[in-house]
């Protein structure tokens, strides 16, 4: 009867199977789930089927854009996660009234992005902060044209205001 224990056991231990295969065999099926079906990475840059028929006009756009002496030359560079990013250093900077360094964040984010409402704002309220109302008067300006009812547009109003107000009294004091 031992015997026959002894052998029940070892067939059962066989069935499991050694843990380190069991895991080794998880971890393939994990790894292939991730994988991506597509064995063709290549992407194909040949025009649609029709595409010339379709679009007449755009075989003479590609011969433009191709000229060497067409009208542009360079590239801006468009990057709104890097914008957003100086933006979010450019507040850091702002908040320990480090204005200088605030102020380059928020000019290098307009580089990137040149519409940003936000780095527009901030670019203004660092340019009051050091005195240059003409250049805060602009970004301030300018953040009102991007967004005419957005969130600060409020505080941008007031702040025009009160930017033309001073303005005036310094042009009556100098005369």
């Amino acid at each position: 009867m031992l015997c026959f224990a002894s052998l029940a056991s070892a067939q059962q231990d066989e069935s499991q199977g050694p843990p380190q295969a069991q895991q080794d065999k998880s971890e393939t099926n994990a790894r292939a789930a991730e994988e991506s079906s597509s064995k063709d990475t290549r992407v194909d840059l040949s025009p649609p089927k029709d595409d010339a028929k379709n679009h007449p006009i755009s075989g003479s756009a590609v011969s433009d854009a191709e000229d060497a002496s067409s009208d542009v030359q360079e590239f801006q560079a468009w990057d709104p996660h890097k914008a957003a990013k100086d933006v979010e250093v450019g507040d850091f900077y702002l908040k320990k009234k480090n204005y200088r360094a605030a102020l380059g964040r928020y000019k290098e984010a307009l580089v990137y992005k040149p519409n940003d409402a936000v780095a527009n704002f901030r670019l203004a309220e660092c340019q009051e902060k050091m005195g240059n109302a003409g250049e805060a008067l602009t970004h301030y300006q300018e953040y009102l044209k991007i967004l005419p009812h957005g969130p600060l547009s409020a505080d941008a109003q007031k702040a025009l205001e009160r930017l033309k107000a001073s303005g005036a009294k310094q042009n009556t004091a100098a005369k």
